[in-house]
């Protein structure tokens, strides 16, 4: 009987600091959010004010190189400020949303089929209309369809963000639901950037990424919990995949994909420390860094227009129109069709609200942008749509969860 008491009481202890871990990331990811939101203001009155010379000139034109160059060019990289912060900075936040996604596989929500099939249902919805919607947009503008990936994507910490202004009207399970879709989304997201935006591939590169890969495997095989080997080859293989054509990001999932989630009794977990110790670096540094560094449009020239352009209003459409039909359309005909149960205390005004929220794609959506359209001209009219559609979506969402709160 002792026994049964004692396994009950460790049950409900782990169960107790799961809560308290989930309640700990939402708050994080809330306060990031309004930190990106605020950052990304930031970088719209620096650009649309006589500091734009040196905002554009900091990011676009000054940069800096790293590696030994007595070796060739083959360790030596050279980047503006803006590209080291998009592929430098941005492969640890892709190491976070790698873990995140392990994470959620290994223990969380998508730890089971049952559990999974749900927000993988809402979330490939949330990317088949948004694309659906670009790609009709832009028919007759081949040069833009390049873009039809960029309203694919959600911000989780900037909808959250949204989510914390409603406080107690939005239960946990709601964002437990947001956050499982938003992970299935950042990892349609990461297939797609590595499917469709990779540039000229150099296979001598690509055949020495094996290298640290095979690394990682032995260290996972071997139940490694020190950290250190995992991070020195994960960035051996950030430059290989640099080099390669690969966007160097992906060197962050697939390391993260090798650091153990469990490991022997008497060690904590190293994918979940490491996780714990990004995230606040992530949230409060690099993401903002990101918003300020990518969100600056300079309205000069700019008129109402602006908005009917077609990757513009591609975006806007996909974003706004697109994410709310997908994520919505995909959940109801999920539960009327008897595939798969409505999210336990969660009711259908609140999922539609969720819906909405699918639709703040900002920071996914900014970087996709820049990779598909990498030569720049295009970046105001990105910027514009994502902008555009984000802030549409996360007014909807505001007002409607506002109002489902009462709601049973």
């Amino acid at each position: 009987m002792t026994n049964d008491k004692s396994a009950y009481l460790r049950k409900r202890f782990h169960k107790s600091r799961i809560i308290d871990a989930a309640v700990d990331f939402f708050h994080l990811e809330a306060a990031g959010g309004i930190l990106l939101v605020l950052a990304s203001l930031l970088a719209l009155i620096v650009a649309n004010s006589p500091l734009d010379y040196f905002y554009n000139h900091f990011f676009n034109e000054a940069g800096f190189k790293i590696g030994f160059s007595g070796f060739g060019d083959g360790l030596v990289v050279e980047k503006t400020m803006l590209h080291w912060v998009n592929d430098g900075l941005m492969a640890i936040f892709f190491l976070l949303v790698g873990l995140e996604i392990k994470r959620e596989m290994v223990t969380g929500e998508l730890s089971s089929l049952k559990k999974a099939m749900f927000p993988v249902f809402a979330a490939f919805g949330g990317m088949l209309v948004p694309a659906l919607i670009y790609i009709g947009v832009n028919q007759t503008h081949p040069e833009a369809l390049a873009g039809w990936a960029i309203p694919c994507a959600t911000d989780i910490a900037f909808a959250l963000a949204i989510m914390a202004l409603l406080g107690d009207r939005v239960p946990l399970s709601l964002k437990v639901l947001l956050t499982a879709i938003a992970i299935i989304d950042d990892l349609g997201a990461i297939a797609i950037i590595a499917m469709f935006y990779s540039d000229d591939l150099h296979i001598y590169a690509l055949l020495f990424s094996i290298l640290p890969i095979t690394g990682l495997l032995v260290l996972n095989r071997m139940g490694i919990a020190n950290r250190a080997p995992y991070i020195i080859l994960g960035s051996i293989l950030w430059l290989a995949v640099l080099k390669s054509g690969v966007h160097a990001t992906m060197a962050g999932v697939v390391t993260a994909m090798f650091i153990p989630v469990r490991v022997k009794e008497d060690a904590r977990s190293p994918a979940l420390r490491l996780e714990h110790d990004l995230h606040p670096w992530v949230i409060f540094l690099i993401l903002p860094l990101f918003g300020f560094a990518n969100a600056g449009v300079s309205f000069d020239g700019m008129g109402w227009g602006s908005l009917l352009e077609p990757v513009t209003l591609g975006i806007i459409l996909g974003l706004f129109l697109g994410k709310q039909i997908g994520v919505f359309g995909a959940s109801w005909l999920a539960v009327k069709s008897g595939l798969f149960p409505k999210p336990e205390g969660t009711h259908w005004h609140q999922i539609y609200g969720v819906s909405l929220l699918c639709g703040i794609g900002f920071t996914m959506s900014l970087f996709i942008g820049g990779l598909a359209f990498p030569g720049g001209e295009v970046q105001a009219e990105v910027r514009l749509g994502v902008l555009g559609g984000s802030f549409l979506s996360a007014i909807a969402a505001y007002f409607v969860l506002k109002s489902s709160g009462a709601r049973t």
